[in-house]
């Protein structure tokens, strides 16, 4: 699971995750632009938290480096060594050269951005010291199952939900261009413009402005929806793949947990009956933000999806509202700091890492002690519900949304 904090970090792992991946500031494809960053010097406590709970921690070094990267790299591969993360994710070759002068006693882990697609590839990485490839989006589970047959020896990753980008695996240059390079998307700072709005002008007319129509398909010409591949898992586990990977360093701690939540009870349900109906945990992933999901490449011959795109919207649409975190619990009141607006007596849903349940708050009062009959946006409660919450100090609140 992504961790765009140490915060998100011990949700996503007490939600279920088995490992967490997070970029530094200067040497990740996604910069975090607000919350708590992950930076050098606050590196060895966030990887401290996840082996504290015994799992895994990636740190990603997968930009495209410059030359001013690599001298900056150089200066504090030292320090990032003294931090013991359990893999690198590289794509750059110059940064792994380093990395394994540097820290040879670290696992590394091929990028996504690589593009590796195919056996020798997969190979190439081996011989040259990987221990594991993400592969590419673009790559179909029946040529996951070649490459696990062909390279037997290698780990094998691959994203199975979140955003997807219009480009051939993320190296995408058009940020670039409609910002002057100031926000480069392979240096981590896409501006995401596949999600904008498009008209047409003619160039003799400025400002005359013309929908650009496609029949029911809108302006959103290059907005893809997010990848979902709940329903398929018994395939990616019948193909051998060692590590299943969701999008979302910058996505909310919400998404990060729920998200979790649902992945890892569905893949414990297909370990133990592969005919698993997985219904039930689909419905579970369309209660967090998505832009309607697709099965991408991944079941077909190399062609997208004519479906795939998301044509109508360009942000993420969730099928629940997120109400509160919920942070202390004294005398059968639980302390909640509110996300959306909530009424007492109606119907709303509990999440945690071992349970969900519908409940309603029947009291709701200040931390001064004045009564209210509804919590609203940004206020610090305290609140008593119909049904008490067990593992109440990770546990997130929000609509009941979509129940079938």
């Amino acid at each position: 699971m992504p961790a765009g904090s140490k915060e998100k970090l011990e949700y996503a792992i007490r939600y279920g995750a088995d490992a967490v991946y997070f970029g530094m500031v200067d040497f990740s494809l996604r910069a975090m632009r607000k919350g708590e960053l992950i930076t050098l010097n606050n590196l060895k406590e966030v990887i401290d938290k996840a082996h504290e709970l015994n799992k895994k921690a990636y740190l990603t070094l997968n930009i495209f480096a410059f030359n001013k990267d690599i001298k900056q790299l150089e200066e504090c591969i030292e320090k990032i060594s003294d931090t013991n993360p359990d893999s690198l994710i590289i794509s750059d070759t110059g940064v792994m050269r380093l990395a394994k002068k540097y820290m040879p006693n670290t696992a590394l882990h091929i990028s996504t951005q690589a593009s590796a697609l195919n056996y020798e590839a997969v190979k190439f990485w081996e011989d040259y010291g990987a221990t594991r490839v993400i592969l590419g989006r673009e790559v179909n589970i029946n040529d996951m199952a070649l490459i696990k047959q062909k390279v037997p020896n290698m780990e094998l990753e691959v994203f199975v939900h979140g955003a997807q980008c219009v480009s051939f695996s993320g190296r995408c240059l058009i940020s670039d261009y409609m910002t002057n390079g100031e926000r480069k998307a392979n240096q981590g700072n896409c501006c995401q413009p596949c999600r904008w709005s498009y008209k047409l002008v003619e160039e003799t007319r400025p400002g005359q402005y013309y929908e650009i129509e496609q029949s029911e398909r809108g302006t959103h010409i290059m907005s893809t929806k997010d990848l979902c591949l709940v329903h398929h898992l018994n395939k990616l586990v019948d193909a051998g793949v060692d590590s299943l990977k969701v999008e979302g360093r910058t996505k909310s701690l919400y998404y990060v947990s729920a998200v979790a939540k649902a992945y890892r009870e569905a893949i414990d349900a297909v370990y133990n009956d592969k005919n698993t109906d997985m219904t039930p945990y689909f419905n579970e992933l369309l209660k967090v933000g998505n832009r309607g999901y697709t099965t991408g490449f991944y079941l077909g011959d190399g062609e997208y999806p004519a479906d795939g795109y998301s044509y109508d919207i360009s942000k993420g649409l969730a099928g629940a509202d997120f109400l509160c975190e919920v942070h202390d619990k004294k005398d059968g009141y639980y302390k909640i700091k509110t996300k959306n607006k909530f009424f007492i007596n109606t119907d709303i849903e509990v999440i945690s890492p071992s349970e969900k349940f519908v409940t309603q708050a029947v009291e709701i009062k200040t931390t001064e002690g004045e009564i209210k009959d509804y919590a609203n946006t940004n206020d610090e409660l305290w609140v008593k519900f119909n049904h008490e919450i067990s593992d109440y100090k990770y546990a997130l609140i929000r609509t009941v949304g979509i129940k079938e």
